[in-house]
Formats: structure tokens, C-alpha cells, sequence
């Protein structure tokens, strides 16, 4: 399969620059594999779908405030830090992206904060933007994690901090309710549509609610610069899938109840996870998994996503669980229909 394959025009006006004002309030485009049909719906409209004994497999991964802003030593120059991995605990090392690049060099100092509060030094470069850095703080390492939280600001992608400044509401919604898992430098924006009313309905119509974690990394933005998909490489990124939820996914699915997964991040876990196909064990790691046509989802019977970007991994996932011309078909009737598209846009479910 061809990347070009995936290419379409996508109107900017359609890029959702804010949030529905309620979570549940979004569109849900509908698609029924089935019969090739679609249907259009509200988000909260999704317990219409789930039945009594089915699951919902969802991402707990919490998005870290990965954006620091400082200045550069002597010149003053303004610079942005996107933390991407903590490589060493004890030294306070770790692997970032810097902007702009060419500005910052090995042996640097960058400082943040009211009154340089903090400091970085610059000990490797990695990629044209990756840096390695070693920050200079006194302290245990919660308080290190402390002050960084309170010097961060949310990652949002690219697309929204070009389109507007991060507004406070930032801070809550690009991060899901039912976050835990502190590691994310992007959110799993499928999830965030969900509502504290719409889990409630939920746990009342005894539909089963799982969650494991992947730390949904800055890969979740990289371009896919190869027109065959098979040469493309994913960024790898951790994963916590539990024999727990294993079990009770494998017995939900024994006794004829549906599986329904939240995001392309879920499903890439939940996939990371599968032994044999229909089999899934519990999985602690990393993957750098890429799921793309042709391929057999032997778990999964439901999806949720958001309408994606051209030539995105995450539309080809979608693409490849719904069928890539039924997908097509229905991103055409999306844009035709005026749906919002990418992280703060509508919602899909595929059956």
C-alpha cells in the first residue's frame, strides 16, 4: 500500500482550533461496516452502540507539561525545550527537542524561570532538533519532577499553538478524565470526548470499562516521509497492557460481547499485546508497531477515533480497521458535512 493512497485536501477551517464546550457534545460520525452505511450522531450518543457485558479499552496515559520556555546564556535568546524522555533519573538527564536548533549548541546553558530557577546544559546533539541535556538542580528527584510541572506548559501540537497562544482551558482539556499514568507528551485525543456522564451511563448499563497505558510520544506528530508504508518505522513508545485486563477482554469476547477501543493509541497497545491471533498477554515494554492495509484485527470490533490529517498514521489505522474506500468515502462526507477535524474535532466510531 501506497502512502499517496492517504492523501486528500483538508479545508484549515476545518481544523478545530477550540474544544466542544461540553466534552460528550461533539459530532459522532457513525459507520457501519456492515452495510456500508453512516449515520450522524452526538458523542454521548455512543451508549447507543455498547451493550450491556461489552468493553471499552481505553488509554490512561496523562499528558506531562513537556514545554518549557527559557533563554539562552549570553545572547538571551528566546528558546523552546519540548521534554521527550527522562534518560537517567539521578543525573537529571534527558532527551529533548529545541526550537530554533541551529541557535544551540554542545556546552550551552539554557535557563528557565523567574530568576533562572532552573538550568540545562547541552551534552549531545542527537537530530537536527534532538539535543540531549543535563539539568542542573539541587534537589530529590520528586522535587525536580515538582518544579518542572510548575515551570511546564501543555505540548499542544503544532497546528493549535500556530493558530492561537495556549489558553488556560488547555491545561483540562487536552487531557482526558480518566487520566493517571504521568508520561505523555501528546494526548490520546479520542478519549477526550468522553464525559464524566456519559462513564457514569456507562458503568450503569454495566458496559465493562479497561484501561492500559501507552506514553503517546512526539512521533504521534512525525511525517511519514516514505511512499511504502512497509519502510516506515514508528517511534517507539512504552506500554503497560495488564494480564488483568487481558483476561477479562479474552472472556468478554469468549461470551460473545463486543471490544471496543479508544483511539489509535489503544489499539496499538491492545495490538502490541496480541500473541496469537484472538490471543492477547499482558505486555510491558516498547513498540514501535505501524498497522497498516493489509491487516487482521483479530480483538478489536469497535474503534473511536477523530478525523485525521492527510497521509497521518492514524488515519491509515482507521483506514485500515474500517476499510480504506469505506474511509475515504466517509472522510469525504465528513468534509462535505463540515466536521471538525484533528485533536479538539469530532468523533468516529467504526463498527
Amino acid at each position: 500500500m501506497k502512502l499517496s493512497y492517504f492523501n486528500f485536501t483538508l479545508p484549515k477551517e476545518l481544523i478545530a482550533e477550540k474544544p466542544p464546550k461540553q466534552r460528550d457534545e461533539a459530532r459522532l460520525m457513525v459507520l457501519h461496516r456492515d452495510t456500508q452505511t453512516i449515520e450522524h450522531r452526538l458523542f454521548k450518543n455512543l451508549i447507543d452502540y455498547l451493550d450491556t457485558g461489552d468493553v471499552v479499552v481505553a488509554n490512561n496515559t496523562k499528558v506531562f507539561p513537556a514545554l518549557l520556555y527559557g533563554e539562552k546564556e549570553k545572547t538571551g535568546a528566546r528558546i523552546t525545550v519540548f521534554l521527550q524522555r527522562e534518560l537517567n533519573s539521578e543525573t537529571r538527564l534527558w532527551d529533548v527537542i529545541v526550537d530554533p536548533a541551529r541557535k544551540i549548541r554542545i556546552g550551552n546553558k539554557l535557563y528557565f524561570g523567574p530568576n533562572e530557577s532552573l538550568v540545562a546544559e547541552v551534552i549531545d546533539n542527537t537530530t537536527s532538533r534532538g539535543r540531549t541535556v543535563r539539568f542542573l538542580f539541587d534537589g530529590t528527584h520528586a522535587e525536580f519532577i515538582k518544579h518542572i510541572r510548575a515551570l511546564g506548559h501543555t505540548p499542544l501540537p503544532e497546528e493549535l499553538q500556530r493558530l492561537r497562544n495556549i489558553e488556560n482551558y488547555d491545561t483540562e482539556r487536552y487531557q482526558t478524565i480518566y487520566a493517571k499514568e504521568e508520561g505523555a507528551v501528546a494526548a490520546p485525543i479520542a478519549g477526550l470526548h468522553f464525559s464524566r456522564e456519559l462513564m457514569k451511563r456507562l458503568e450503569i448499563k454495566d458496559v465493562q470499562w479497561q484501561e492500559l497505558t501507552l506514553h503517546c510520544g512526539i512521533g504521534n506528530f512525525k511525517e511519514i516521509e516514505v511512499e511504502d508504508l512497509s519502510k516506515h518505522r514508528m517511534d517507539a513508545e512504552e506500554i503497560h497492557v495488564s494480564q488483568e485486563l487481558c483476561d477479562n477482554v479474552l472472556a468478554a469476547k469468549a461470551a460473545g460481547h463486543k471490544i471496543c477501543v479508544v483511539g489509535t493509541t489503544t489499539m496499538r497497545a491492545l495490538e502490541s499485546a496480541v500473541t496469537i491471533p484472538g490471543k492477547i498477554s499482558a505486555y510491558d515494554g516498547w513498540s514501535n508497531k505501524f498497522i497498516f492495509p493489509p491487516y487482521e484485527f483479530t480483538i478489536e470490533d469497535m474503534m473511536i477515533t477523530n478525523f485525521h490529517h492527510p497521509k497521518s498514521s492514524h488515519f491509515i489505522m482507521a483506514s485500515t480497521f474500517g476499510g480504506c474506500e469505506f474511509v475515504k468515502y466517509a472522510y469525504e462526507t465528513a468534509i462535505k458535512e463540515k466536521y471538525r477535524f484533528s485533536t479538539y474535532g469530532d468523533a468516529m466510531l467504526i463498527l
